[in-house]
């Protein structure tokens, strides 16, 4: 896409990177240095306008946020023992992965947005390793969630098998799994020579862009956990759904037996009476407790699925669709498109915190200890 900037017979797009290919985003439409016709200028670079310091200082914003909530969460899980236990380990590996987004991903990417004609000018070395570690974060970002929607699905629908211990291992399993997938991913094309990143000629920066690599990545970072996610919310949905008719179907008045009462004592009729109400009540009253907090659990899936889909989908969708139709989105709208699918790092924990309790009162009681 940079190439673009340089002249005006390339016919199509380059492949950019998402969290399989998200360091190479696309050129921004605020860029400055280049003039109208593509090419450009050798000289000095206007000064910014004023769209480019608010877009710029959003961006940054959204860095720091980003980086700052994410250590948070980090923070209080090392502290809070409670915490020290699943599900918070997937938490853990989620917040960790985001936390390097925002600290070695970002940063880098919004100097290559601002230089001009986004030439990469810190070298090959460099260019390797924030390529490597954009792949490596975004794709193991990415699988967190799909680990974290897991966890709560099988939570749900096997809690009297899915016990602590087990729970434990199969944790430790996915976070592994997540973190050994996004490597491969990422140092593919240096391990096995698929392909090559850095353009000296052009000064350029970006993933690989192999056609065999760029479906291997991207289907390996975003369509499979995405199918993953959608499979879970579906059954998570469907057992909800036969859990709350069974429930209603269980809730029917019992045979009448009026014959057989008026045999009995009135007073012995109250206290039967009275004891099955009582009883009623508390089997009652558990089962409400129980439907609340799967009730919790399944709200929070589905929101941490839908602002996933919401900020990844429309980047992938335009990188699957370009290249099968040879046709071109304007550079603005590649680069709402990659910085949307980064701020997935920055809802994440906003979102698996608000729905537990305990996050609340560890952050109260970790800035009141500080004072």
């Amino acid at each position: 896409m940079e190439v673009s900037n340089l002249s005006r017979a390339t016919p199509g797009i380059a492949f950019p990177p998402g969290p399989a290919s998200c360091s190479d985003s696309p050129s921004s439409g605020w860029s400055m240095g280049s003039t109208p016709g593509g090419l450009t200028l050798s000289g000095r670079e206007p000064p910014l306008s004023a769209f480019t310091v608010l877009v710029v200082t959003l961006l940054v914003l959204l860095i720091a946020a980003t980086f700052l909530w994410n250590l948070l969460v980090l923070v209080t899980i090392l502290r809070v023992r409670a915490f020290h236990r699943v599900p918070h380990n997937l938490v853990a590996s989620t917040a960790v992965s985001d936390v390097l987004v925002a600290a070695l991903v970002m940063p880098l990417s919004l100097v290559s947005e601002l230089s001009a004609g986004r030439r990469w000018q810190l070298g090959r070395s460099l260019c390797h390793v924030w390529i490597s570690f954009d792949v490596l974060c975004c794709t193991a970002s990415i699988w967190n969630v799909a680990a974290i929607a897991l966890d709560r699905y099988w939570t749900i629908t096997r809690h009297l098998q899915y016990t602590l211990r087990t729970r434990r291992r199969a944790s430790a399993l996915m976070i592994a799994i997540t973190w050994a997938l996004s490597a491969l991913i990422a140092l593919a094309p240096l391990l096995f020579g698929w392909g090559e990143a850095y353009d000296a000629r052009l000064q350029r920066c970006q993933v690989s862009q192999e056609p065999s690599y760029a479906v291997f990545s991207t289907c390996g970072a975003f369509y499979l956990p995405l199918a993953v996610v959608l499979f879970v919310y579906w059954k998570i949905y469907k057992a909800a759904k036969f859990r709350f008719g069974r429930r209603r179907r269980a809730v029917v008045p019992l045979p009448a037996t009026t014959q057989a009462k008026e045999a009995a004592a009135q007073e012995s009729e109250t206290v039967f009476t009275a004891r099955c109400r009582a009883t009623v009540t508390f089997q009652t009253s558990g089962d409400s407790w129980r439907e609340q907090k799967e009730k919790r659990a399944a709200v929070m899936v589905g929101i941490l699925i839908g602002v996933f889909v919401l900020c990844w989908i429309p980047f992938f969708l335009t990188e699957l669709i370009s290249p099968l139709c040879a046709c071109s989105l304007p550079p603005i709208w590649k680069s709402i498109f990659l910085w949307l699918g980064y701020s997935n790092s920055f809802f994440n924990p906003l979102i698996y915190t608000a729905f537990n309790k305990n996050y609340n009162n560890a952050f109260k009681s970790l800035f009141s200890k500080q004072r």
